[in-house]
């Protein structure tokens, strides 16, 4: 288990679709290491989930966890620990939700951008097992965010009006309150 680097934006792995792997290659020791990797680099970084070409490893794997402590998001509803592998999404119904979003391969920057307001997730677990989950809220947005990165595509790409972007302290000094406030009315 080690802390890997996070690859930022213009990484060509991140505009790649990881490939799928096997039940298989899942229980080999080099997945099951990637994915403590991937742990261990999420929690360094502070992020609310990580995909595995964040790190340079084009396969899908994700991982995503919010703790009611988490430094860089105490708004968001916790998730436990989940390992995400070959995970697809499809959504619950036609609502959206505006989300002021940022990212670790992204470094410093956030935007606003529409995310399905509820999700069902369909994946293996990283003993094999098959699981579907059903997020609301900023849970499906972080979500549908690791997914993206499995498909190469960044937040970036899904907002609308770029004059929503901000750099992480204009977020923290003119918008948070307002972004927390209106996401504590959405379900979880």
């Amino acid at each position: 288990m080690s802390v890997r680097e996070i690859v930022t934006a213009g990484h060509p792995v991140l505009r790649e679709r990881a490939r799928e792997i096997s039940p298989d290659e899942l229980q080999s020791s080099e997945i099951q290491a990637l994915i403590d990797d991937l742990i261990d680099t999420m929690r360094f970084a502070g992020g609310a989930g990580l995909a595995a070409n964040q790190i340079a490893e084009p396969v899908r794997v994700a991982v995503v966890e919010v703790t009611p402590e988490h430094p860089r998001y105490p708004y968001k509803p916790p998730i436990p620990l989940t390992v995400i592998v070959n995970a697809t999404i499809e959504p619950i119904g036609s609502d959206t939700i505006e989300i002021n979003e940022g990212c670790l391969s992204v470094p410093g920057l956030r935007g606003v951008l529409a995310r399905w307001a509820a999700v069902r997730v369909r994946y293996l677990d990283r003993r094999g097992e098959a699981q579907v989950g059903v997020w609301r809220g900023l849970s499906a947005g972080t979500f549908q965010h690791e997914v993206d990165h499995l498909d190469g595509i960044l937040f970036l790409d899904r907002v609308s009006d770029p004059g929503t972007f901000m750099t992480w302290e204009s977020f923290d000094r003119f918008h948070r309150d307002s972004f927390v406030a209106r996401v504590a009315e959405l379900p979880r």
